[in-house]
């Protein structure tokens, strides 16, 4: 084989937006189409918004204005808006903000001046316009080239900053912004900084209690052990109460205002002094995880000069609080063990059913240990990774290995979809398991039921999830089964697993339903897969000329080949959620639970609203 050359002309330099463009992955994670909570979409909007939280937070405007329309974005605060001989540099000159000086930004959500510029290099068209000393600049951007500026004099608007920004298509493909994703941002937000407005489309958010009211906008009165204990102190936040519902733990981290999806040094340290403080309330030197088991809080910290271990700020590195302040793990217990210990001392009634919690929690774990231990050697004999589970292999020969952003399990039904799957997927990212059969109906059994059962078993042993949802091997869950009755029914019953035993996994956004085309409509010239019946019709009057149509019955019909486009670029995936106004409980009663006149009402009448769509696409 011959030498490569490798010369001065091998040798080039990017400028700051087409290093972006080729590496967006460094800059904002992973792109997606907005389907997911992390999709890139969504990190161009915390971008924009962390510079408007900061102003607030340096006491500088107390309003904040989001539209959302279609796929223009607009973002306007109040603050002091940024100086307008730097507005073009702010956001096109990497390296280049305010935020390198800590007088201005002592506590900030983002330091290295990356932010603005990567939503402008990512966007078909990006617009930044502020107002300061009634004077007002601003700067028109393609794909972060300057096409426009202009300086005003003089101008009667309120001081602030206006970003506007469209995301380019041919970074995010066929990408929308689900509302309940942004609206949950929006909230943290305001939890986050108390006495914030923010206006979404109209609608007001408002917090006055902070991290109590995330609490229990996140899990009900009904399901609320005891109402939740609030805890503030200097640059520290915290709230905690207990589920009645879920088994598992569930954690909101947040640092400086970021949400740290995957924790980091601070979440470490705050579990770690629950428990402490608890055994010293108590005297008794409780198992860790029966003391976790089923707690539901939240954890707030503010940091000078955060270290994250990435751009997009999911996992805080820091070890140190910053100024003359302690370690973060020290800060952190030395607030718990005081303020938690004093609140259990005045509210004993709270304290005696956190220790009925922890002996319950007790019995029962010792009640499975052998049970566990049995599921633990079944799941090892049956070759899980050969047989059950095809893994990808950013996982492969670590089962404790840390999530990717971009991991995904499908879940398949029967020999043939798993085959296809197999065969067409990202071995790198994208891993298969597969059922055998219907899986059971757990509405309303223990936990005891995961480790009896092989197929329940073998999942949670793949997902990593059995003693905590941080420990989730995968980003995305994905039910791929049939658009027919039977595969209904598997996806109903796979969410009922879920909502029973691990509720954390919906309420975190990791899974979803995968959407595979109805139909094949092909001319010897083009083919087009389509997912309704409208698109169908569409596809017919394109092409024209009695193009070839195929209905598809199955996954197993489609040949791996044609299954690359449907778990590729241009894969289609419908995020399931909860309803935050209905428990889990009162939620798989309704739809799991006996036979009820409500429940055929409501199949009754949303079957009548089906066929008169089908009726109107016809």
């Amino acid at each position: 084989m011959g030498e490569t050359k490798y010369t001065e002309e091998n040798i080039r330099s990017l400028d700051w937006k087409e290093h972006i463009r080729m590496r967006p992955g460094m800059y904002i994670g992973k792109l997606g189409d907005g389907s997911s909570a992390d999709d890139g979409i969504y990190i161009l909007l915390k971008e924009v918004l962390d510079n408007s939280i900061d102003e607030f937070v340096m006491g500088a405007g107390k309003t904040i204005e989001v539209s959302i329309q279609g796929q223009r974005v607009i973002v306007r605060d109040f603050g002091r808006g940024i100086p307008l001989g730097k507005v073009v540099d702010v956001v096109s000159k990497m390296n280049t903000g305010g935020k390198y000086d800590t007088k201005a930004f002592k506590k900030s959500v983002g330091l290295n001046g990356v932010g603005t510029k990567a939503v402008n290099a990512l966007s078909a068209y990006f617009r930044v316009e502020s107002t300061r000393d009634g004077k007002s600049a601003s700067a028109e951007f393609e794909i972060g080239e300057l096409t426009n500026q202009e300086l005003l004099e003089e101008t009667s608007r309120r001081k602030g900053t206006k970003v506007t920004f469209v995301p380019d298509e041919k970074i995010f493909k066929n990408y929308k912004f689900i509302n309940e994703y942004v609206e949950k941002m929006l909230k943290n937000y305001v939890y986050l900084n108390p006495g914030l407005t923010i206006m979404y489309n109209g609608e007001k958010f408002y917090s006055e209690d902070g991290l109590k009211d995330l609490l229990n906008e996140n899990i009900n009165d009904e399901e609320q052990l005891f109402p939740v204990i609030h805890l503030r102190g200097n640059d520290i936040e915290a709230a905690i109460t207990y589920s009645k519902a879920q088994y598992s733990e569930e954690y909101h981290s947040f640092v400086n205002g970021q949400h740290t999806t995957q924790g980091g040094t601070h979440l470490n340290a705050f579990r770690e002094a629950l428990v402490k403080t608890i055994r010293d309330y108590f005297g008794k030197n409780y198992d860790a995880s029966d003391i976790r088991k089923s707690i539901v809080s939240a954890i707030s910290i503010k940091v000078m000069e955060p270290v994250f271990e990435s751009q997009t700020k999911t996992k805080l590195g820091s070890t140190d609080m910053g100024g003359d302040l302690p370690t973060v793990r020290t800060y952190i217990n030395d607030f718990i063990k005081k303020e938690l210990d004093n609140y259990l001392h005045k509210n004993t009634e709270v304290a005696e059913k956190i220790q009925r919690k922890i002996l319950q929690a007790e019995r029962e774990r010792k009640d499975l240990s052998g049970i566990r231990k049995l599921a633990r050697e079944r799941a090892k004999k049956a070759s899980l990774h050969n047989k059950k589970l095809r893994d990808c292999r950013i996982h492969l020969g670590d089962i404790k290995k840390e999530r990717n952003l971009e991991s995904t399990l499908f879940i398949t039904e029967g020999d043939s979809a798993s085959g296809s799957i197999t065969k067409s997927r990202d071995v790198n990212t994208q891993a298969v398991f597969s059922l055998k059969g219907k899986p059971l109906n757990s509405y309303g059994l223990t936990k005891k039921i995961v480790y009896e059962n092989e197929e329940f078993n073998l999942l949670q042993a793949a997902l990593n999830i059995e003693d905590s949802i941080e420990d989730l091997r995968y980003n995305n869950i994905v039910i791929a089964t049939d658009a027919d009755v039977d595969g209904m029914h598997i996806r109903l019953l796979l969410i009922t697993f879920f909502l029973q035993f691990f509720p954390e996994v919906i309420k975190e956004g990791h899974l979803y339903i995968l959407q595979t085309p109805l139909f094949r409509v092909r001319n010897k010239k083009e083919t087009i897969y389509c997912y309704s019946e409208t698109e169908k019709q569409n596809a017919i009057k394109k092409l024209g000329a009695k193009p070839e149509i195929t209905r598809f019955k199955g996954l197993g019909e489609i040949s791996p080949d044609e299954f690359k486009h449907f778990i590729g670029d241009d894969i289609r995936l419908d995020p399931v959620m909860l309803d935050k106004e209905t428990g889990i409980e009162e939620l798989l009663d309704f739809y799991m639970g006996k036979n009820t006149s409500e429940r055929q009402d409501f199949i009754i009448e949303n079957l009548k609203v089906e066929l008169d769509v089908v009726e109107e696409e016809v």
